[in-house]
């Protein structure tokens, strides 16, 4: 027997920002469709109104991230920053876009912002590049979320005056501006992984 439809309860909206809280408190891996339905007062199948998927969800989740990012076509440098910084608002957020964007869900905000700014600023192969670059960031990013992670729960090696993040805006800025910047031609050509 499916449950009746209470639109005045709860709505994509409600369920979406309720998930997105979840996510900060109890990160990624332990948000659960049926944690998100405790948090709303609801059976979890009372969720599959508003989203026919946990996926489609995440996808929404990762929409949200991402859209605070401007796509004002800032610098390359200024836009990459933009959508760290939008995944570091939220725990696991690298992590959660990064696996969203790596099944095709969702938009892609990030990618089109990247894009438009490497067009401002007259750079060649600009989808691809945008595309390097996103990769980049979101590694970059989750690397970083992860090291947090590791040492708030004390599981990194080295002492408690340890910056775990110590230098890494430097590589980012570095490696945002290498992948912007002109790239010198493979000896071997690329291979498409579609």
């Amino acid at each position: 027997m499916s449950p009746e439809h209470n639109p005045a309860r709860h709505d994509r909206e409600s369920v979406a920002r309720t998930a997105l809280a979840l996510l900060d408190e109890v990160g990624l891996a332990d948000l659960s469709m049926r944690r998100i339905a405790a948090r709303l007062d609801v059976q979890p199948s009372a969720l599959y109104w508003h989203f026919s998927s946990k996926q489609e969800l995440l996808a929404d989740l990762t929409d949200r991230i991402t859209a605070v990012i401007p796509a004002d076509g800032a610098g390359v440098l200024a836009t990459a920053r933009s959508i760290r910084d939008a995944l570091f608002a939220h725990r696991d957020g690298a992590e959660l876009v990064l696996s969203t964007y790596a099944l095709r869900l969702g938009s892609s905000p990030a990618q089109s912002a990247l894009a438009t700014a490497l067009e401002s600023e007259g750079a060649a192969d600009t989808e691809e590049r945008a595309v390097a670059i996103l990769h980049f960031v979101l590694g970059h990013a989750t690397l970083v979320q992860q090291r947090m992670h590791a040492d708030s729960h004390g599981a990194l090696l080295g002492g408690d005056e340890t910056d775990v993040t110590a230098g890494l805006d430097r590589i980012f800025d570095l490696g945002v501006t290498a992948l912007a910047g002109a790239v010198s031609a493979s000896a071997t050509p690329p291979r498409d992984r579609a």
